[in-house]
Parts: C-alpha cells; structure tokens; sequence
C-alpha cells in the first residue's frame, strides 16, 4: 500500500485511494477496516482517514458498524444481480450505438485493446486483465457517441470492476474471444447483432459472477 504524495486536497486522495483498494479487493468484502492502521499504510493522520470512510459508507462501499467499527461492504446476490443487469442494458444499447458511429481508428483502438487483453490473460495477470476489460468497455462507450450513456455507464464503472474481479480468471480467454465478435460486429456495422453479442457478453459475466466460488 504506497504512501500519498501531500499535494492536492488530502481527503479526496485519501478517499480515492481507499475506494481503489477497494474496487481492486485489495481490501476484501467483510474485512474490518481499522483506521490507524490505514492512517499508517498510507502515510497521513487518522482524520482524513475518519472522513474518507464516512464519505466511504455514504457511497455504499464501507459500513459503519456501532461499537464495530468499519468494515468493507459485503455486496448481497440481489445487488450484484441488480447493478449488472443495469450494466447489460448500457452496455448493448453502447455497443449498438458504436457499430453505427465507430470510425477507423476507434475500431483500431478496440484491436490494440484486445490485444493487450489477451496477452495478460496469458501472463495470467489478473489485475491487468481487469484494467484492460475495463478500458475496452469504455473505449465501446466512447465510440457510442452518447453523452448521457456514457455518464451513466461512469456511475457503475467502478462497481462493474469490483464484481469482475472474482470471475475474471474464470471468464479468461473466453471473454477476449467474445470481444473478438464484437468488434467483428461494430466493423461490419451490423448493429442489432452488435447489440446482442454484448448482451451475451455482459450475460456471461453476471452468471459467472453467480456461479463463482465464494470469497
């Protein structure tokens, strides 16, 4: 856990840095999260700490237990289900939307992408995996060319790549494979099947999220 560098207003760097930790599961679902520990690891007094878990439970990432103390979020099946259903339903109207708007270099873009993905998946490097899904996903939000989708695909991003993790090296080269199809999709500008190909996409996800083992 690297220490902060003290330019920029503390408590949002703080925050930022503790809610990545979190997405990435470095800091798991249930663990206790002491604040002098924190305060400790990350090179600061324990108050930005104190306000950065407040702001932490009132984002839904961190609950504050009486006489407890903090403690990382625990998602429930039902809310794992409820938020990436919301994210197949962005996600196909993005990818249909893409197939219609996606120039040259966009598409390039998505190949290189791919790529990358593929490769980490042979390195069986899970945290780059997950970083490269997740650029992927936003470059076909980009190319969607909707402002208004996109900014609601940004409120979700985080929690997507929270759920991901746990099944990403189960979804492995699979994954990559189907977004293969899919820029094959945006490339002929087929865009009701572009559409279903992410629907099965993000579907195959959320089921393997289900299916996974438990934390």
């Amino acid at each position: 856990m690297p220490k902060l560098e003290r330019p920029g207003p503390l408590r949002e760097r703080v925050y930022e840095a503790l809610l990545e930790l979190i997405t990435t599961r470095a800091l798991r679902p249930g663990q206790h999260l002491v604040e002098s520990e924190l305060a400790q690891h990350l090179g600061v007094s324990r108050q930005p700490v104190r306000e950065a878990l407040q702001r932490l439970n009132s984002d839904g990432w961190v609950d504050l237990r009486p006489a407890q103390g903090a403690f990382v979020h625990e998602p429930s099946e039902e809310e794992a289900d409820q938020l990436l259903s919301v994210r197949t339903l962005l996600e196909a109207e993005a990818a249909r939307l893409a197939a219609a708007h996606a120039d040259k270099a966009g598409i390039a873009e998505l190949e290189e992408l791919c790529t990358q993905g593929e490769a980490a998946v042979a390195r069986d490097e899970v945290e780059t995996v997950v970083a490269m899904n997740a650029q992927f996903h936003a470059k076909v939000m980009r190319l969607a060319g909707n402002a208004v989708l996109s900014e609601l695909a940004a409120q979700v991003d985080r929690r997507v790549r929270w759920f991901y993790k746990p099944v990403a090296r189960q979804r492995g080269i699979q994954s990559w494979i189907e977004h293969r199809r899919l820029i094959a999709a945006i490339t002929a500008r087929d865009e009701e099947e572009t559409g279903r190909i992410m629907r099965e996409h993000t579907e195959h996800t959320r089921r393997q999220y289900h299916a996974r083992e438990t934390d």
